[in-house]
């Protein structure tokens, strides 16, 4: 046990400045892509709705291949699977900023370079985390390193679109694109260059993991991290529709930075604790909180006291992923971590998404209070499903180790 487990001793451990500053790089170009990416695909189409349509094909291809792209990283180690990855991805994204340079190009060849885009995304947030175990093999000083991680990439989201907004917007979209390209080939490019990587590449060479992209014990986080994506994919829309119906549609701004913040902030704090309980049920407190808190923020009377709610939301929020993702290491072998990360990842995106169309189909026709208590029933339902099934596994354990009873003596008469 390291003797000072915090956030400074995480980034003082050697080469994981160097190793994390370059991931981050490679990663702000998933958080600078998507507004770019979406207004050049719309001016070159003429058309929001095939905007749309590609954006979801792009997301669909960046998220369900991304256990395999994952998978690549653990048989073949981080420089052999990375390198080339970024290369075909910038490849890709270049080839479509010239092809949407000006209007008319057809829209399935766009649609054809969209899919490879997001089917060739290199998987650095999934790699940055095998790399973490590497840097920091301390139990307590990678839950810290994980906290850091998560909450550090979701500011990279928020600030990514604000990084290339106006340039998007005034100038050629499609110079954010080409923007994106040369981040993720300088931040990949250092990140597998660092020596750490380097003895994950060793280690990678010749090993085979579980067949199929699959990794045994993954049950719970993936669901818990799947049912966290629906009940927060439609948070966003209700915020929308609550300051809409309160007279107050300029203030979803807040209600966005509110969940942020208390994310980031449940996030780090999450981090700094030194935990007594195990990561399982930790998970399963944290995910019943969670739906707890959104529950109770349909029943806020307006919208200064939606904001706070909200919030406390965010609090819950990277607590529950970082642990998901603690499991997700745990349960893993030496050559399926990488996998396992994104596994989780894939179960929250994927979540996510549906979880956005359904409270898009449901939005304004049901009372907020009734709407947040729906997008909690996930999360909730999730956490209750864990707690019966740990303790009927506690049970069975029980039953299995208790002695067996003395055989009855039979008479002889």
């Amino acid at each position: 046990m390291s003797a000072k487990p915090s956030y400074g001793a995480v980034l003082r451990t050697p080469r994981a400045t160097r190793t994390f500053g370059s991931a981050l790089l490679g990663r702000l170009a998933y958080g600078v892509l998507p507004l770019p990416l979406v207004l050049t695909v719309k001016n070159a189409t003429g058309s929001y709705a095939a905007a749309g349509v590609l954006m979801s094909v792009y997301g669909a291809c960046s998220v369900l291949l991304s256990p395999y792209r994952a998978g690549l990283v653990d048989r073949f180690g981080p420089r052999r699977a990375l390198l080339p990855l970024a290369a075909v991805f910038a490849t890709f994204l270049v080839t479509l900023a010239l092809v949407c340079w000006t209007p008319g190009a057809p829209v399935p060849l766009i649609g054809l370079l969209v899919a490879l885009v997001g089917v060739s995304c290199p998987p650095l947030g999934p790699t940055m985390r095998v790399l973490w175990g590497r840097l920091v093999p301390d139990r307590a000083l990678l839950q810290r390193a994980y906290s850091l991680d998560g909450v550090v990439e979701e500011l990279l989201f928020v600030t990514g679109p604000l990084i290339v907004g106006i340039p998007a917007v005034y100038a050629r979209p499609a110079t954010g694109i080409l923007a994106a390209a040369a981040l993720v080939v300088v931040g990949t490019t250092a990140m597998v260059t660092s020596p750490v990587a380097a003895k994950a590449e060793h280690a990678g060479k010749g090993s085979q993991g579980p067949k199929g992209g699959r990794v045994p014990g993954l049950a719970l986080p993936a669901a818990v991290a799947a049912a966290t994506g629906l009940s927060l994919g439609g948070v966003g829309l209700l915020g929308i529709a609550f300051t809409e119906a309160h007279g107050h549609p300029e203030a979803v701004s807040w209600v966005e930075a509110a969940l942020a913040v208390g994310s980031a902030v449940g996030g780090l704090a999450y981090g700094a604790v030194n935990w007594r309980s195990g990561n399982r049920p930790r998970l399963l407190a944290i995910a019943s909180l969670l739906g707890c808190a959104l529950a109770a923020a349909g029943l806020a009377p307006g919208v200064y006291v939606l904001v706070p709610a909200v919030a406390v939301v965010g609090l819950f929020i990277a607590p529950a992923i970082t642990t998901a993702y603690l499991i997700a290491d745990e349960a893993a072998g030496p050559h399926s971590r990488a996998r396992a990360g994104a596994w989780v990842n894939t179960a929250l995106n994927a979540g996510s998404s549906v979880g956005a169309a359904a409270v898009g189909v449901l939005v304004g026709h049901l009372p907020p209070a009734l709407s947040y208590l729906l997008v909690a029933v996930p999360v909730l339902g999730a956490a209750a499903a864990g707690f019966v099934l740990r303790g009927r596994g506690r049970a069975q354990s029980s039953s299995e180790s208790a002695p067996a009873s003395p055989p009855v003596a039979l008479s002889s008469s």
